[in-house]
């Protein structure tokens, strides 16, 4: 039987502060509950377990296992009042067909200052800004951006670059991201010890920092620095995040004056050219940060993407076959792998403009709402079995049948790229690869390799060998 993260082990592929999609921003944890790389499994904020029936999102029972966890939540109810990692208030918005319905309704903001009464001065993402010792300067890299605007500012920003991931474009884009695929995974052997390759640091990251870079226009020499960038900032330590933010907003600064006194066919280029043309309307805020969303959320969650869905084809042999038998289903396979082991569970806060009823529950003025991705995308409401990994699930050509990459005005931009590169790495990896095999158990992998922080599932590590043992 095929089942899903919640039963079985075996398929456990966690972040992105969305995100990274970036469909938006996943959570973010103060310093009381986070170590260089992961949450500590006996460190948990003094908070947490202070307000019974509350559950906070820093809770174990969230963080080891978000399938059975959430699943819990969801089945308790449509909205469940919740903790956020702050400890502030919110309410969880656990089932597929309500958070679809609220993710369309403009009546929630991503930006709670446009609240009436609440203001710049109340902002309430100035707690997690101050907790992740971010300095008070850059606090507008971080609240005034494409992922945390609402109309017309988001209208605006998004019109400004969706032209770099209309369906044209990316069809365009994938003989190169083949030729990538190619070269990354002729290399593979030479990272080899004893045999076992790191799929996550010699494959998974590579491709799409590789092909996000070269769209937005980050030379080779730099890329290196954007994969430490991500990796400091996914780390969700405040003392790696406080040291990163300021070293990586003056690069892209000077990323932009190098290229404003060289314009290039990439997107930088047309992003300068746009500011230079509009009179301004783009301030060098937004240039900075559309580059670093771009770049970030262009790489990150594509990357866990990759590695997650690569183990889970590992331990289900049976879904494997299909794709080795029948590789026209990969675009019907990334849609099942991104619903069944995505990197984002959950996004960013949503606020509410006005008191406003949702699935029976009256929520008021200014109240926050986060949407569980994981508890939507495995809601036994929407789907049969959905526990179950089923390659086969979404018919072929509907629109996708889960909420992954986000839905409505906020859905990923770089849906259709991430899709792409993860067709073309499932299919390319397995055919070049055929006896690839773990190299731990998934015990193993769950136990030494899991990162565990709220929002997110992702791998630290994903060994592996490429050729059958003799």
């Amino acid at each position: 039987m095929t089942t899903s993260p919640t039963e079985s082990r075996a398929a456990t592929p966690p972040d992105s502060t969305a995100s990274p999609s970036t469909a938006s921003a996943p959570a973010t944890t103060p310093s009381a509950a986070a170590s260089p790389d992961t949450t500590d499994r006996t460190t948990l904020p003094s908070y947490v377990g202070l307000h019974p029936g509350e559950p906070n999102l820093m809770e174990p029972e969230l963080l080891e296992n978000p399938y059975t966890g959430y699943g819990t939540l969801r089945e308790q109810a449509p909205l469940v009042r919740a903790r956020f990692i702050d400890d502030s208030p919110i309410w969880l918005v656990t089932r597929f067909d309500v958070v679809r319905e609220v993710m369309r309704d403009q009546r929630f903001v991503n930006n709670p200052t446009l609240v009436p009464g609440i203001g710049a001065d109340k902002d309430p993402r100035a707690r997690l800004i101050e907790l992740f010792g971010i300095p008070e300067d850059l606090a507008p890299y971080l609240t005034d951006n494409i992922l945390t605007s609402d109309p017309p500012d988001h209208t605006r920003l998004r019109r400004l670059v969706s032209r770099a991931f209309t369906a044209r474009r990316i069809q365009d884009l994938r003989p190169r991201v083949e030729r990538i695929t190619d070269e990354l995974l002729e290399r593979l052997p030479d990272h080899a010890e004893d045999g076992v390759v790191d799929l996550v640091e010699h494959f998974a990251y590579p491709l799409p920092i590789t092909v996000i870079c070269e769209l937005v226009g980050i030379d080779e020499e730099d890329r290196a620095l954007w994969r430490r960038f991500g990796a400091d900032l996914a780390s969700l330590n405040p003392k790696r995040i406080g040291a990163t933010m300021p070293e990586m907003i003056s690069h892209i600064h000077e990323l932009i004056d190098e290229r404003r006194a060289a314009l290039r066919d990439d997107l930088l280029s047309g992003l300068i050219r746009a500011q230079d043309d509009d009179g301004g309307r783009l301030s060098d805020v937004e240039m900075v940060t559309l580059v670093l969303t771009l770049v970030l959320a262009g790489h990150e969650t594509t990357a866990h993407l990759i590695s997650n869905g690569t183990l889970a084809l590992l331990t289900h042999p049976d879904q494997r076959r299909l794709i080795d038998e029948d590789p026209a289903l990969l675009p019907r396979a990334v849609h099942e792998l991104m619903r069944w082991c995505g990197p984002i569970q959950a996004t960013q806060l949503r606020y509410a403009l006005e008191d406003t009823e949702v699935a029976g529950v009256q929520v008021r003025q200014g109240e926050a709402l986060m949407f569980s991705l994981v508890a939507a995308n495995h809601d036994p409401r929407h789907y049969t079995g959905p526990e179950r990994l089923d390659l086969t699930r979404q018919p072929a050509g509907r629109a996708e049948d889960h909420v992954g990459f986000g839905h409505g005005m906020h859905y990923c931009l770089g849906a259709s790229l991430a899709r792409q590169e993860a067709e073309v790495a499932y299919g390319k990896l397995l055919t070049r690869y055929p006896d690839l095999a773990l190299a731990l158990t998934p015990e193993q992998l769950e136990d030494q390799e899991r990162l565990r922080q709220p929002g997110t599932w992702r791998l630290r590590r994903l060994p592996l060998r490429l050729h059958a043992q003799s």
